[in-house]
């Protein structure tokens, strides 16, 4: 019973325990919730605060928000006013900008007309000094011309100083204006005046060839055997004996690489080096009357064949007989050239080939020149007349000298020729009208010519024994006839020859006092 009671003592003890902690338990969990609340409403009096606040804020934004939307109207509504007043000054712009452009046309196209005018009248303005340039011009080069006249005749009436002035106004006029300077008047005064010939004698017989070491020394043969070297110091022609002996017949000379080599008619070859001299028997050869070079050798030409030389060891190769007989030697195309009696040239290839041509015309060739430049080949005849045969082929017949044509020469368009006539002539082959100008002349046979190296000279030799050097080079000629200017035209004479409207000129030093 007392265990009964103890039991039931604890158990209500522990009844009375527990329901004091689930009594306390609750209590605690009521606070903690009481907590909980008030945290929530003091979470909610603020959020209520702020959200005070915020529509206190909103309500102001909305306030700003339609007062800004009243003051963005007035801007639109002023924009809209302002785009409706830009649109007018656009429309307006655009209008004055078609309008701009449209005077802008009319002036370009004024522009355009007054430029045309403007070019019209400087073309019309070049053309007529043109037309007056060209009449002064030709006036100016007629004036030279007869300026040349005037000069040729004060010199035949022996008024020298003022056939100079004549002489030296009429390349000047000529020159300046563009003239022809090989014009026969302007030429010839220009020759005439200035003196430019020099001669010597030197041969005892007829001087037939000569040949150049260098522009002031060359060598000279003759038919009275001589053989003479020659060296030119200013106005001074100092000779020197070679070779002499009047049994030989010399028809030619050539140089080649310093030896001189002299071919007799009578059947030698005179050969002189600096170690000596070498006479070669050419015993096959009929009457030698040239040389020429021809590949490594040397070319011997006689009356009736040729024959090669060994220019090493001075002696005869080969000799051939031709069917022919031989009157005249030159050179075409790089290669010795042959003429026969019977009007036909032989072009020597080499011994064995020699083609034959006939030639355009009848008679006997003593001369020939060919240019390779101008195409222009040229054949002087015995009766003294010369065809030429320009680069087409066309055929022309020149007449000039009276005697026989020795030697011809081409140099450019100008063909030089000499004759028999003891003159020396040049024709200007690239003119419509081929007329010849005379160099100058002498009482004796021409019986050849060459020119110096710098084709500044031309020498001639002559069937007296003379040697000639005369000038062809113009501005040697126009220095030479300006040095002997001893004054200058008077007032009176300018005016006489030249003209009034002709502004007065001085050639040397001052005006002469008149």
């Amino acid at each position: 019973m007392k265990i009964f009671r103890r039991t039931a003592l604890l158990l209500i003890v522990l009844l009375l325990a527990g329901i004091c902690i689930s009594l306390y338990q609750k209590d605690s969990d009521k606070q903690q919730r009481i907590s909980e609340l008030e945290s929530e409403l003091i979470n909610l009096t603020a959020k209520e605060k702020r959200s005070a606040v915020m529509q206190s804020m909103n309500a102001q934004m909305e306030e700003i928000a339609n007062q800004q939307w009243i003051i963005s109207d007035e801007q639109r509504r002023e924009a809209e006013e302002q785009t409706i007043v830009a649109n007018e000054q656009r429309q307006q712009a655009e209008i004055e900008r078609k309008n701009a452009q449209i005077a802008e046309y009319k002036a370009v196209e004024a522009s355009k007309v007054a430029q045309n005018q403007r070019e019209i009248a400087e073309q019309q303005r070049l053309e007529a000094e043109h037309s007056r340039r060209i009449a002064d011009t030709l006036s100016y080069v007629n004036l030279g011309r007869t300026l040349g006249t005037l000069s040729l005749n004060q010199l035949e009436i022996g008024n020298k100083e003022l056939a100079n002035l004549l002489g030296y106004a009429s390349y000047l006029f000529t020159q300046r204006y563009n003239g022809d300077i090989y014009n026969a008047a302007v030429y010839q005064a220009l020759t005439r005046n200035s003196q430019s010939t020099r001669s010597w004698i030197r041969h005892k017989g007829c001087v037939t060839n000569l040949d150049f070491f260098s522009a002031d020394h060359l060598v000279s043969v003759s038919t009275y055997g001589e053989i003479m070297e020659h060296k030119l110091k200013g106005e001074t022609l100092n000779t020197k004996s070679l070779f002499s002996n009047k049994e030989e017949d010399f028809r030619d000379v050539m140089i080649n690489k310093g030896d001189i080599y002299a071919v007799s008619r009578n059947g030698h070859v005179v050969v002189i080096t600096p170690k000596g001299r070498t006479i070669i028997q050419m015993n096959e050869l009929y009457h030698p009357i040239g040389i020429t070079p021809m590949d490594d050798y040397l070319l011997v030409v006689g009356e009736e064949g040729i024959a090669t030389i060994d220019p090493k060891t001075k002696t005869v190769v080969k000799t051939k007989k031709l069917p022919f007989n031989i009157v005249f030697y030159s050179r075409y195309d790089y290669s010795p050239t042959l003429f026969d009696d019977k009007g036909n040239m032989h072009i020597v290839r080499s011994l064995e080939n020699i083609p034959a041509e006939k030639l355009p015309f009848s008679g006997q060739v003593t001369a020939f020149a060919s240019s390779k430049n101008t195409k222009t080949i040229a054949y002087g005849m015995k009766d003294g007349s010369i065809y030429l045969v320009n680069s087409k082929g066309k055929l022309t017949k020149l007449q000039g000298h009276r005697s026989r044509i020795s030697k011809l020469k081409i140099n450019g368009w100008h063909l030089y020729s000499s004759s028999y006539d003891g003159t020396i002539k040049m024709w200007m082959c690239n003119q419509a009208k081929i007329d010849p100008m005379e160099l100058f002349s002498t009482n004796s046979w021409i019986m050849n010519f060459t020119f110096d190296k710098a084709k500044d000279y031309v020498w001639t030799v002559e069937q007296k024994g003379g040697l000639t050097e005369a000038f062809i080079s113009v501005p040697m000629m126009v220095a030479k006839l300006k040095s002997q200017l001893k004054r200058n035209f008077t007032r009176e004479e300018w005016n006489y020859f030249i003209g009034s409207h002709t502004p007065y000129e001085t050639f040397i030093g001052k005006e002469v006092q008149q």
